[in-house]
């Protein structure tokens, strides 16, 4: 006799379920994540989820960090600066790009889901993450104080850059009704140039302005230079 398949509830743990969640709100919306909903696609009663994620509010937590972490299976994104601070900067925003147009429901959750402590910048909400960068911009020879500013300002210009995008693009898929633009002619004629979407040229350009502005912090010729 055959052993009988495990059923589903058997094989039921948080990192399943949160998984299971990031599925469901990136084909679904955020909007449709409930506990009842989530045991349907798993094939449990919302019960069964109970037993390994005291709710919503904890799930929705697992789920950012579950996102957040798929960094660090980015092979393009390094922890450590091999060719020089401005690469790896440029490598992190890409892959933080990457995870933004990957889960658009999800990372608006990214920016408001409580960090760990208030000193923590979403998108990189990851002490490992923020770890690595200090180092990085530190060993570029930038003092404790400098290397908290680039912190604060990449992590800022990450988050309004990413949102945005991610809102336009969320925004064009939903189809709005278009705005009564009679009594504003600026916003008529230019309408098409401003309705241009944010894509990969725009970001490019907003993230070569950081790492110029990093550049002209750093000491004459310091170790670690964009050369």
């Amino acid at each position: 006799m055959r052993d009988r398949p495990a059923s589903p509830r058997g094989t039921l743990d948080a990192a399943r379920i949160i998984s299971a969640a990031v599925a469901f709100i990136d084909e679904h919306g955020l909007h449709r994540l409930t506990m009842q909903r989530l045991g349907a696609h798993l094939g449990v009663e919302a019960m069964a989820l109970y037993r390994y994620v005291p709710g919503r509010e904890a799930l929705l937590d697992g789920v950012v960090d579950a996102v957040v972490d798929e960094l660090f299976r980015d092979p393009e994104v390094h922890l450590r600066a091999h060719a020089g601070w401005a690469d790896y900067l440029r490598r992190l925003a890409h892959g933080v790009r990457r995870t933004a147009l990957a889960h658009p429901e999800i990372f608006p959750l990214i920016a408001t889901r409580p960090p760990a402590a208030p000193w923590v910048r979403p998108p990189l909400r990851s002490l490992r993450w923020i770890e690595s960068l200090l180092e990085v911009m530190t060993g570029a020879g930038l003092s404790g104080a400098d290397a908290a500013v680039v912190y604060r300002g990449f992590s800022g210009f990450l988050l309004g850059h990413l949102l945005l995008e991610v809102s336009v693009r969320g925004d064009r898929r939903a189809g709005p009704p278009a705005a009564d633009l009679a009594g504003y002619p600026l916003l008529r004629r230019l309408r098409p140039q401003l309705s241009a979407g944010l894509g990969v040229r725009d970001f490019e350009e907003a993230l070569q302005a950081q790492l110029d502005r990093i550049a002209r912090m750093l000491p004459p010729q310091g170790p670690g230079s964009r050369g």
